[in-house]
């Protein structure tokens, strides 16, 4: 079993179609884990192992490998690259000491390069980039390193570079294996030299002196000099033939940091505290992937060691939970694929199975210690779809499906409308939504029709109005009486209750025991609304007067009255429609704000402000109607190139205008209709 020092955790990060499953898939092949190439086009991917990953022929979900080179072992975690699939690539983060950022060499920087890179940084990782698929035709590696250093930093530097025919890599640090195909060999030796020893005083005096710097002190301080930021390595690779893999595991297993190199932060309220990765240590660690197997459809839950030893036999708790878990089976994931081990140790990454209590961003701990980790912020799903069953008697089998599927997925959320009575579904995008679609048909069995969802719209009153209404029913028997004057009028928008309501009866004209009754009554009225269909809000009601009778008065008539008194009094008092404006920040490249301001205009938003980033982008803050933000996902990538990506909460309520109410007044009517003759 490999020990502390011995272990290396990288993440691959990257845009779709950056090439990070292939490198996966080399580096298993090289180490001679596979005894074949992985491939992602025809489905043999050791990481790629779900049926729409393979029929799609891109990652959804992170994957788990592991291989072992000079000794060490490298865990690594491959993960999506598109920006519906970013959720598991952000949630993988924590789990790494080091982030290698994957360019695709023809493609250059694209927007999840950009995030990547950024959640990296924010997390405090060592880094590295690859350029990958540097056969690639019409390839200018000079503009695409200048880019790389404009976006990401003069700090980042080549570890290597490819030879002229592109099918080999050059070593920069001990200026072995010829010509580059771009770039001076010795020069691109002395900027790296620069960059790591500016992380050591004594060997910068040194060189700044004359002296000479060995390759092996050079190593000595590498890691150092990449925690410090003072360099950002930069190596070159094919990894559908397998160049620069070799040089790649030397890389990680020569001069990235091991787990011990770092210390892991964790909270107790107000209170901050760093943990040593220790073997020894109590134990703690952190589920960043939940899964399930998808030939038992047992859960799985990937965790990151950071502290002690896990054995089958530990007495396992899940955050506060004072009642202890048997881990049972340890494993070692490869892809779909595990292999039992008798122990988990700090800095290691391990997999559980058949715990369905572990959920992602959990805590695992033996007791000894109370605090728990900061997880990343994942985004917000702001794409959504109404959906429903196809079939009858779906409904249960669904929700327990949609259950799961939430947990393997941060990203997802479901959510049961109560004012539109919709199922909603909610994701990154059209995509992410069309994948948990045929997820659901494909893996589950199950068909559902899906619709864009109702606006929340509500009602409500512009003006001041009474209201009269008496019910009176007569039949064989006991007869039923109640007459109701009420008075509406507005309250403050947004008021808390929505309904403010008061008894102004004098000389018991109505007994006050039928009170509840006439509350009942309006209360029906406010959540079903009076023009559209929509509950009401921000409306003041006075009962001042009615009428009663000692024997056919009861609560049900008082019930009625009270509905029937308010809406005559509604209708008279300019009844409106509000609807939802949301906060949007909406993050885009410089060069687009003209037309996404412009667009934001003509949905009948307004600019509220603008923050400019790092790396050419900038973030608009907007108020936009929610009802104006149909198919604004696609919208967004279309004019950004697919650079951009937002976010949105509900704001407040506004009212809406007259063309857009006449219009939605009409629709309600015509479906009420349908209902009636149906």
């Amino acid at each position: 079993m490999a020990t502390i020092k011995d272990l290396r955790n990288i993440v691959l990060l990257g845009h779709g179609g950056s090439g990070k499953t292939s490198l996966a898939e080399s580096i298993l092949h090289t180490t001679k884990t596979t005894n074949r190439l992985g491939s992602v086009d025809d489905g043999s991917s050791v990481c790629d192992f779900d049926d729409e990953e393979k029929n799609r022929k891109n990652s959804i979900y992170s994957a788990i490998i592991n291989v072992v080179h000079n000794g060490k072992t490298i865990n690594i975690i491959d993960t999506p690259g598109f920006q519906d699939f970013v959720g598991p690539a952000i949630l993988s983060i924590p789990a790494a000491e080091t982030c290698a950022i994957v360019i695709n060499a023809s493609a250059g920087i694209e927007v999840t390069t950009r995030k990547m890179f950024a959640e990296s940084e924010a997390a405090g990782k060592a880094k590295f980039i690859i350029i990958n698929k540097i056969d690639a035709e019409n390839v200018s590696f000079d503009e695409l390193l200048a880019s790389i250093q404009q976006t990401f930093g003069p700090q980042c530097k080549c570890v290597n570079l490819p030879t002229p025919d592109k099918k080999g890599v050059i070593d920069c640090i001990n200026k072995e294996g010829g010509e580059s195909a771009f770039s001076d060999v010795a020069a691109a030796h002395i900027q790296l030299l620069e960059s790591v020893i500016e992380a050591d005083d004594a060997m910068m005096e040194k060189y700044l002196g004359g002296g000479e710097i060995t390759p092996e002190q050079v190593s000595s301080v590498f890691v150092k000099a990449m925690l410090l930021r003072t360099i950002t390595p930069i190596l070159f690779t094919n990894a559908r033939n397998e160049i620069g893999i070799k040089e790649l595991l030397d890389f990680i297993t020569t001069f990235t940091p091991c787990p011990s190199d770092f210390k892991t932060k964790l909270v107790e309220g107000e209170k901050v505290e760093e943990i040593e990765v220790n073997e020894n240590g109590p134990l703690a660690g952190l589920v960043f992937r939940v899964g399930f197997d998808p030939r038992s459809n047992m859960k799985t839950a990937s965790i990151k060691l950071f502290s002690g030893t896990l054995k089958s036999d530990t007495d396992l708790h899940r955050n506060d939970d004072k009642k202890g878990l048997r881990p049972g089976h340890i494993f070692k994931s490869q892809g779909a694929d595990t292999t039992e081990i008798p122990a988990g140790i700090a800095g290691d990454i391990i997999t559980l199975s058949k715990i369905e209590e572990l959920h992602v961003g959990d805590m695992i701990h033996n007791g000894k210690i109370h605090s728990k980790f900061v997880m990343p912020k994942l985004p917000i799903p702001m794409y959504s779809l109404a959906i429903e069953p196809a079939a009858r008697g779906d409904e249960q089998k669904i929700g327990s499906v949609l259950e799961k599927i939430c947990e393997e997925d941060k990203c997802f959320k479901i959510e049961h409308d109560k004012q539109t009575k919709e199922l909603v579904m909610s994701g990154m995008g059209d995509l992410h939504l069309r994948v948990i679609i045929a997820k659901l048909e494909h893996h589950y069995k199950l068909k559902i029709n899906s619709k864009q969802p109702k606006i929340p719209y509500r009602e409500t009153i512009g003006g001041k109005a009474d209201g009269h209404y008496r019910h009176k029913k007569q039949s064989g028997g006991a007869g039923q009486f109640g007459e109701v004057f009420l008075r509406v009028e507005p309250a403050p928008r947004g008021s808390d209750p929505t309904l403010q309501f008061s008894w102004d009866i004098f000389g018991g004209t109505i007994p006050g025991q039928y009170e509840p009754a006439i509350v009942k009554g309006i209360h029906d009225v406010m959540e079903t609304g009076v023009i559209a269909g929509y509950p009401m809000q921000d409306i003041k009601v006075s009962v001042y007067d009615g009428k009663y009778h000692p024997v056919d008065s009861k609560e049900v008539a008082f019930r009625m009255a009270g509905k029937g008194a308010f809406i005559d009094a509604v209708t008279k008092a300019k009844p409106s429609l509000l609807e939802p404006i949301v906060n949007m920040e909406i993050t885009i490249p410089t060069d687009n704000v003209g037309d996404i301001t412009g667009d934001i205009a003509s949905r009948r938003g307004r600019i509220e402000g603008q923050d400019v980033l790092t790396g050419g982008m900038i973030t608009i803050k907007a108020h936009v109607p929610l009802s104006e933000l149909k198919q604004y996902d696609s919208q967004l990538k279309s004019v950004t190139a697919g650079q951009g990506s937002y976010s949105m909460t509900i704001s407040h309520y506004e009212p809406v205008p007259p063309n857009v109410q006449q219009q939605i007044v009409e629709l309600h009517e015509k479906e009420r209709l349908a209902e009636h003759e149906a």
